[in-house]
């Protein structure tokens, strides 16, 4: 028998599972990207309870979390606009873990880089320094 709410329901589980892809596209895309700059990768999707770090890369001179938003258009916004106080917070919070978990003696830095896909090139903007910590 037909359920219209069993479609929906697989409807949006497609749909997450899309979402999900490219989130984890554009992840891949920044990692690259980021050694192509010269970073150095230590971790990816590095997790402090559920916080998570998109990407913890290295400099010569800091250790670097990078939050990374990939979206498919710019409908509602520039996608670095997604990452609000709150979200920053929760940020710090897993960055404060990495850093005393694996003894981290370089200046810490946040940085978002927002992927938009399917753009041809692909777009991709690297924000340094895009926010600080807060007492």
């Amino acid at each position: 028998m037909f359920n219209p709410y069993n479609t929906l329901f697989l409807i949006k589980i497609f749909l997450m599972a899309e979402h999900n892809d490219l989130g984890k596209e554009g992840e891949d895309l920044v990692a690259q990207f980021l050694a192509d700059k010269g970073y150095k990768i230590l971790a990816r999707n590095w997790r402090y309870g559920k916080d998570e770090l998109d990407i913890v890369a290295e400099t010569d001179s800091h250790v670097v979390f990078v939050e990374v938003k990939t979206r498919s258009n710019i409908i509602y916004g520039e996608p670095e606009e997604a990452v609000t106080k709150k979200k920053q917070r929760f940020l710090i919070r897993a960055a404060s873990a990495y850093i005393e978990k694996n003894n981290c003696t370089k200046e810490a830095r946040f940085d978002i880089i927002s992927v938009i896909l399917p753009s041809q090139p692909v777009h991709i903007n690297h924000i340094e320094d895009a926010f600080y910590p807060t007492l």
